[in-house]
């Protein structure tokens, strides 16, 4: 028997981008905002959840009340992209709080990484506690942002999305 493929219908998408721009509505206003009863949208929700459209929720903390205003974007070159040294490094990043991204790139460079610190001296402790000690490094280049002009994690959802 071949597996189903679960379809998002408008209802979905709703609930999807309401729960994105505010994790923390409740049931009741979030089916009162689709039209459904709230034991129909608690359902569509766990749904939702378990087909992985909704992977988790989480506060959106402030970096400057907290002491991580200072962003920096970091290229890394590996010396070689062997699947043992992608893995080796892949693996060390996961230990290193410091870092709050890492994506594997095409192009100039392996891997773009976002790190939040105080300062630049602390960012300079990180490089070269953290980055510098991560396997495989040949180059990095960091680039420290002047601003932040956007920065969100909201999805721009499509009606005719296909999974």
């Amino acid at each position: 028997m071949a597996d189903s493929v679960f379809q998002l219908d408008r209802i979905d998408l709703k609930i999807l981008d309401l729960l994105q721009k505010d994790g923390r509505i409740s049931n009741i206003k979030l089916a009162e905002a689709v039209n459904l009863s709230p034991t129909a949208v608690i359902a569509r929700v766990q749904k939702l959840t378990k087909e992985d459209f909704i992977s988790g929720y989480h506060a959106h903390l402030n970096p400057d009340k907290l002491n991580a205003s200072f962003l920096v974007f970091v290229e890394i070159l590996l010396d070689k992209t062997t699947p043992h040294v992608l893995d080796d490094f892949i693996e060390a990043v996961q230990r290193y709080p410091e870092i709050i991204e890492c994506h594997m790139t095409s192009g100039g460079f392996d891997f773009l990484v976002k790190i939040r610190s105080k300062n630049m001296e602390e960012f300079r402790r990180i490089s070269g506690q953290v980055l510098w000690q991560l396997p495989g490094i040949k180059e990095t280049r960091s680039y420290p942002v002047m601003q932040v002009v956007k920065e969100n994690m909201i999805l721009k959802l499509n009606p005719k999305q296909k999974n």
